[in-house]
């Protein structure tokens, strides 16, 4: 019976991640698409993308704070939760750009906290096993493979229009169990200021800049895949499949992330990841043909997959329990934040003058640059440790 309650707890936030990820299936591939079809400019998308990772970089930092310095990380969650779904709502009402970049800000200003609270607390219920860490987040992975493929079908059939509802939906039934997530606390008072200056050490740093790095190189994929895929002929359905493609892969990562990182550092495996991102967007700078593009989504599984669980380990690992979900939110706030902002705008900004295939090549330059940026880190490490 002892086990009961973290069964429990296991449950909610596997629900969370669920719904999260299941919304994110029908925003990620879908939304840019929504605007490109109400004939928005590839800069016009850019920057509403931009405005997203903008707020992906002060917000969670803000709340972070709030949440470790006060221990009410429990009801900023909530909060956020309903807030960004109510503010979701005037999407329905509006086509207009500058009327979607207010509620954009708005929006933002809750909605993106809310992964990286979520991410903290998983560790926190998984305790002496966030190694298994990748089994709980694989249920976003399956949420998010059912939803690209389900909801591509549904706008092949009826409209585009229709994922602003179904976004919504989602949102609402997240806010609800929201209310049920765990609220972990930390048994010993300590001083949360000086714990949190652990994120200023050059290890902490250069990890930070390498992983930036690696999410500006994803700023081709996460914005402009799907017209990328248009472009070149194919149908929404298409396109369906093959995020669900690299989602299947990368939710078999996360399942088996137990067994890789007790094989491999953690380090290797950021490494590794950072490898085969250069090589991923570089051969998808010269493919057309639907068989190489579904092939080149498998590799979704390390270029997101392996590095995502990494990274939550990696900074888990540096930072003190005081410092937590500040940890988490600074991570989130220059990798999915301030990475895919620039990743955004670049993109954005480039998109009708070299295209697609062109950016694709540039993201590969650049996850490459974050290994070897990374790999001399690691090396330097280990000569320091010999010398002392």
């Amino acid at each position: 019976m002892k086990n009961d309650p973290q069964k429990a707890f296991k449950l909610i936030i596997g629900s969370q991640y669920f719904l999260y990820f299941g919304v994110m299936g029908i925003f990620l591939p879908y939304f840019n698409l929504y605007c490109y079809h109400i004939d928005f400019s590839g800069f016009e998308i850019g920057v509403l993308s931009a405005i997203r990772s903008v707020a992906l970089i002060l917000t969670p930092l803000i709340w972070g704070t709030l949440a470790d310095r006060f221990r009410i990380r429990r009801p900023i969650y909530i909060l956020c939760n309903f807030i960004s779904t109510g503010i979701w709502v005037f999407y329905l009402y509006t086509t207009n750009f500058w009327a979607m970049l207010v509620i954009t800000v708005f929006y933002g200003l809750f909605y993106s906290p809310i992964i990286s609270f979520l991410e903290a607390v998983t560790m926190d219920v998984l305790g002496e096993k966030k190694k298994s860490y990748g089994k709980i987040r694989g249920w976003g992975s399956f949420a998010f493979i059912v939803t690209v493929i389900v909801v591509g079908r549904i706008i092949d059939l009826y409209s585009i229009e229709i994922i602003l509802g179904l976004i919504l939906l989602g949102s609402l039934a997240q806010s609800f169990i929201s209310i049920k997530i765990p609220d972990i606390q930390i048994k010993k008072q300590t001083a949360f200021f000086s714990k949190a200056k652990v994120l200023l050490k050059r290890r902490v740093v250069i990890f930070l800049f390498c992983a930036f790095l690696m999410l500006v190189s994803h700023g081709t994929y996460y914005g402009f895949y799907s017209i990328h895929l248009e472009n070149l002929g194919f149908g929404k359905t298409f396109i369906g499949i093959s995020w669900a493609l690299a989602s299947i892969a990368e939710i078999i990562v996360m399942i088996k992330s137990d067994v890789i990182f007790k094989r491999f550092s953690i380090e290797n495996v950021l490494v590794f990841s950072f490898m085969v991102a250069a090589f991923r967007w570089i051969a998808l700078s010269f493919a057309i043909s639907p068989v190489l593009i579904l092939f080149f989504q498998i590799l979704h599984s390390f270029t997101y997959g392996t590095f995502h669980v990494a990274s939550i380990l990696y900074i888990d690992s540096l930072t003190p329990d005081a410092a937590k979900t500040l940890g988490q939110a600074v991570n989130n706030a220059i990798t999915y934040g301030l990475g895919l902002m620039a990743g955004f705008f670049i993109n954005g900004y480039l998109f009708e003058t070299i295209g697609t295939f062109s950016l694709f090549m540039t993201s590969g330059l650049i996850a490459m640059t974050g290994g070897i940026l990374l790999k001399i880190s690691q090396v330097v490490d280990r000569s320091s440790v010999r010398a002392a």
